[in-house]
């Protein structure tokens, strides 16, 4: 799910209120076709160097969100309780139609994003080189499991999640043996 404050027609960014995520072989990139305001579309494109600077932010967040207990086998149990709630996460997921692109109102590759933590979520603004374009959307802990798992997924399709040389880690709790079906946050 993801949730934001309504898009607005002033300089703020636009509110993604669903988006779909995939991998582009052509482009070698990963791709968000995101929906706001009565279903208008725009195409975020995210790049190999970009996720590998955003995805420890997202995934250090889950990762304080966790209780556990101190002590003997803490590592263990952590990741335990991390597995189970991205399985959790993943296994919540409804199908939904994807985002289309075809009418793609705005199209760009995402220069930056801007992480806002807080206790209850993440806020993520995506930003072009032009600093009037931008969209956000915020994610809760289980939104932004499935939206981790679904990405985890386009970068293993890519074969960014498996090198690490592609400096793109990932946790062995998100490498759950169960694939998301479909790409769809609303």
């Amino acid at each position: 799910m993801a949730h934001g404050a309504p898009a607005t027609a002033g300089p703020g960014p636009l509110a993604l209120q669903r988006i779909t995520t995939s991998f582009d072989a052509g482009e070698d990139r990963i791709r968000v076709c995101g929906e706001w305001a009565a279903g208008q579309t725009l195409v975020l494109w995210l790049t190999q160097r970009l996720l590998v600077r955003l995805v420890p932010h997202l995934l250090g967040w889950l990762e304080q969100q966790a209780v556990v207990v101190d002590g003997p086998g803490a590592d263990v149990r952590a990741e335990l309780v991390q597995g189970f709630a991205q399985q959790a996460a993943m296994a919540s997921m409804e199908p939904q139609a994807p985002v289309e692109a075809r009418a793609a109102q705005r199209v760009w590759l995402v220069q930056s994003v801007d992480v806002a933590a807080t206790a209850q979520g993440v806020r993520l603004t995506f930003k072009a080189e032009d600093p009037a374009q931008a969209a956000g959307m915020t994610l809760q802990a289980q939104p932004l499991r499935q939206w981790l798992g679904v990405l985890h997924e386009q970068c293993r399709q890519a074969g960014w999640a498996a090198a690490p040389s592609s400096g793109l880690m990932w946790p062995t709790w998100v490498q759950s043996p169960a694939k998301p079906q479909h790409s769809v946050l609303h």
